[in-house]
């Protein structure tokens, strides 16, 4: 693994596989080996905030060792499945990651392997933090560093009181992103695990959800935007194009960011600047939207 500076950017070459022992894979919750990859990540060396925060799929940035971060996952309750869960996403319930670790086979260093073989982190690989004698763990999409908050911050996100009112049913207990709900002012961090630190800004680490961030507010690197997740968005919104249907617009996607669908939602409309009212919904590229409600 390297790191190199150069024009203007950071960028980190390596070959996908961590600086410390991981689980043994194939395992019982994931039938994926490990393979050597060849990553190329470079993003800006000067990022800057914008004004609204962008959801991300797939690698939201990359740890100081050469290992992805991807604390999201593709898969979704299904009962319909022996596993209970498949990649068909209408019943509107993401697994999240550390949330059911067992079930998707994590290691001690809450990583695990995707389809490709690239190992990825889900959540705080402990082995990295006893090789590290700083905070600083990684850095997002968008060139802003990544820290370990340990106790020094607290997620603004709070698990909802009560239980599913549809199935999978059951407690609101964080083997699910919609069984979270971000809270402005809840904890010191902004939706995006984004605070401060000695007046600069950056993305924070953390023991509870949503461990990493899951949204950024810069300029995504197009070394990022090229993972599979994205290249299939991209696949969607050209379809779009050539069947005459819209993408929903990011602040529609992000008003549902962990809810499920039938919640109600709001977003402000991009340029116009009015709000729109809704409830989550899914749209017929299977992402879940806030879906504005027709007057009567």
């Amino acid at each position: 693994m390297s790191i190199t500076i150069k024009d203007g950017k950071r960028c980190i070459v390596s070959n996908g596989l961590p600086d410390h022992e991981t689980g043994r894979f194939p395992n019982r919750g994931n039938p994926n080996s490990i393979v050597e990859q060849q990553v190329h990540l470079c993003f800006s060396l000067n990022p800057e905030k914008g004004h609204r925060p962008q959801p991300v799929r797939g690698s939201i940035g990359v740890a100081i060792n050469g290992v992805q971060i991807r604390p999201g996952t593709a898969e979704y309750y299904d009962a319909s499945s022996p596993r209970g869960f498949s990649r068909d996403r209408s019943s509107g319930w993401n697994l999240e990651g550390i949330g059911a670790k067992n079930r998707l086979g994590m290691d001690q260093n809450n990583a695990h392997v995707d389809q490709r073989g690239l190992y990825h982190y889900h959540g705080i690989p402990d082995d990295l933090l006893d090789t590290i004698n700083s905070t600083l763990i990684g850095y997002a999409a968008d060139g802003f560093e990544i820290h370990y908050a340990g106790e020094r911050q607290i997620s603004s996100y709070q698990l909802k009181p009560g239980s599913r009112p549809v199935p999978p049913g059951g407690n609101f207990d964080g083997t699910y992103n919609q069984d979270w709900e971000y809270l402005a002012g809840a904890g010191t961090l902004d939706e995006c695990n984004g605070g401060f630190l000695e007046g600069q800004f950056v993305y924070y680490a953390t023991d509870t959800y949503p461990f990493f961030p899951r949204c950024l507010w810069g300029e995504i690197s197009g070394d990022f935007l090229n993972s599979t997740a994205n290249r299939e968005s991209r696949r969607n919104q050209s379809n779009q194009r050539e069947s005459g249907r819209r993408n929903p617009p990011e602040e529609a996607i992000y008003a549902c960011y962990g809810k499920q669908t039938g919640e109600r939602c709001k977003f402000t409309v991009p340029r116009h600047g009015h709000q729109i009212t809704g409830v989550c919904g899914m749209t017929p590229e299977h992402s879940t939207a806030c879906i504005p409600q027709r007057k009567h």
